[in-house]
């Protein structure tokens, strides 16, 4: 923002904003746009197939067979977590939380969720953080990136689940403490992680995070399906021309600049 002297709008294609400064923007009278509803489904989606992978290890699978270790079959050769009556914790229940929700039914799963400002919907239950965190089999993050979520999930968060849980996060890398999250899987403190995020990003190819099995990371593929992705850039473009025409963005996260 300093350096461009005629710029006029930023606009975000993504939902959350956290790169983006914007106090700094609506105090130079810089409108943002953002690109909401549209990946919805596409990270929800996102969401369920990192939690089947991870608990099915999907991806250790598949190292296990192309490393020829694959001789026979074992009875306990890479077992994983049932969904099946398993409980599921949204921490956030908006609009991705609720699609998630909506998905674990197929699946059996008993959903409940932490957000204070959300109402219950799709069967799920409104609980306190710590008793989701007790009584969760797969923990499952979507909220934004604030200063009140940062690092969110932190050593003393890992410590409540169980050991036999998964953490999946789909929200924002700044969520997790990846130190104390590498500690806790390292450990077994809790059986797995899916990351579709990670702080920073990319991840550094040296990250401890990538030479555990029960951590499997990809490099931010949530909205990453061609109809979203396509959806995504023709809002973006949309606040885009319009913030350049000087007119309202149909998209604004800081509407105070039009007062």
């Amino acid at each position: 923002m300093e350096a461009a002297k005629n710029l006029k709008v930023i606009s975000n294609m993504a939902v959350g904003v956290d790169n983006v400064d914007i106090a700094a923007a609506t105090r130079r009278n810089l409108p943002v746009g953002n690109t909401p509803g549209v990946l919805t489904d596409a990270t929800a989606d996102q969401t369920f197939a990192l939690l089947l992978a991870a608990a099915r290890r999907v991806v250790e699978g598949e190292k296990f067979v192309r490393s020829g270790k694959w001789v026979t079959w074992g009875p306990r050769l890479l077992l994983g977590a049932d969904l099946a009556g398993a409980t599921l914790g949204l921490i956030g229940f908006g609009r991705i939380g609720q699609a998630v929700a909506k998905r674990a039914q197929g699946f059996d799963l008993h959903v409940i969720y932490h957000d204070p400002t959300a109402q219950p919907a799709f069967g799920a239950l409104a609980v306190e953080l710590e008793a989701l965190l007790h009584e969760s089999d797969f923990v499952s993050l979507h909220v934004p990136l604030t200063t009140e979520t940062r690092h969110l999930v932190n050593a003393e968060f890992l410590s409540k689940m169980k050991p036999t849980s998964i953490l999946i996060n789909t929200s924002r890398g700044g969520v997790v403490d990846q130190p104390a999250l590498f500690k806790a899987l390292k450990e077994k403190q809790i059986f797995a992680a899916a990351l579709d995020v990670t702080d920073p990003e990319p991840l550094p190819v040296d990250s401890p995070l990538l030479e555990l099995d029960n951590c499997l990371i990809v490099p931010h593929l949530g909205s990453a399906s061609k109809h979203t992705r396509d959806m995504m850039s023709y809002l973006a473009a949309q606040n885009l021309i319009a913030g350049l025409k000087g007119e309202r963005l149909p998209l604004c996260v800081n509407p105070e600049v039009y007062k």
